[in-house]
Parts: structure tokens; sequence; C-alpha cells
């Protein structure tokens, strides 16, 4: 092999090296890492599995609170769960959640509008801001409930120059459902 080849190789290792690093800023979020990152609440594995794991370590509930984590269950289209946590309580049916993953695939979506849509007003059923549709769109998701930090959230985990967050809340309108 002559000189010429060898370098011919190694620039082409290289720059296949460098095109295939991604930037801090463009990582792609899943739902429960970053839900852990911003609430400070130290749960690991799938979402679905977050109620079960703070039985006994987080005090659990049905009632909003800034900082806690709601805990969505597995459905057909959620079959790991969903998990995001209250940046704002608007009122007692309605919530801004910060979250990821939702929307776009590994984006983060900061003060996006949740209802509570359950029959009893205790959060079982909810509906959530989705991207594509901008609005509420028409399904609605079953949860556990809200799992309790104990302390101030870490909203500002993700840099706000971060090419990942698709919506905040001035992107979302605040729209009376019926029943309110």
């Amino acid at each position: 092999m002559t000189v010429k080849t060898l370098a011919a190789r190694v620039a082409l290792v290289f720059s296949c090296a460098l095109m295939t690093a991604t930037p801090a800023m463009a990582q792609f979020w899943q739902c429960a890492p970053y839900a852990r990152e911003i609430s400070g609440i130290d749960i690991h594995g799938n979402a679905n599995t977050w109620w079960g794991q703070a039985a006994g370590k987080y005090e659990r509930g049905h009632a909003p609170k800034v900082g806690a984590v709601l805990a969505f269950q597995s459905t057909r289209r959620m079959r790991v769960g969903h998990v995001a946590m209250v940046s704002q309580v608007v009122s007692n049916r309605e919530v801004l959640l910060t979250h990821a993953n939702w929307s776009r695939p590994g984006a983060i979506e900061r003060n996006v509008r949740a209802i509570d849509v359950s029959a009893a007003g205790d959060w079982s059923e909810v509906k959530v801001w989705y991207g594509p549709t901008g609005g509420l769109g028409t399904s609605s998701y079953p949860t556990n409930g809200f799992i309790y930090s104990g302390h101030a959230p870490a909203v500002d985990a993700a840099p706000a120059s971060d090419t990942r967050v698709i919506a905040t809340a001035a992107a979302v309108p605040v729209v009376p459902v019926a029943g309110e």
C-alpha cells in the first residue's frame, strides 16, 4: 500500500467520523430520561413503570403541582407509557407540561397545554396539546396520577437554543374546554 492510498483511507475514515458526530444540542430525548433530568425524580426504566417504582419512594397523588411528573399508562399506541413534568398549574383541570418525545420523535416541548377530561375530575384521563394538529386533538390518554418530587424543578435543563425544542407556551393558545 502506498503512502498516497493510506492517506486517502485515513481521510475517508476521518470524514465519515465527522459526519456521524452529533452536536449536544441535537440530542434525541426520550420522555423518561428527560423527565428525570428536569424533575429530579430519580426513577429509571420505561415510563409505564414509574408509578409503581414511585410507591414508597415518592409521594403520589391526583392533584397537579409544579414539578410533579404526570405518569401515563400504557396503551396500544403508547406501549411504554409516557411521563411529563408539570411546569405550571393553570386550574384544577388544566396544566402546562414540559416533556419530550410527544409531538415529534426526540423533540422537547415546553409549557404545552394538558387538560383533565376524566368524569371524576381526578386526572385519570387527559388530553395533551399535539404539535402537528396545533391543538388538543380528539385522543385522550389514561394516567395513573402525579409523582411529587419534593423540590423545585430544573426546567432549564435543556438550553433554550436547543434545536429539538418544538413548542413553548407562546405557541399554545388557551381555549375554554366544554364543561369548564
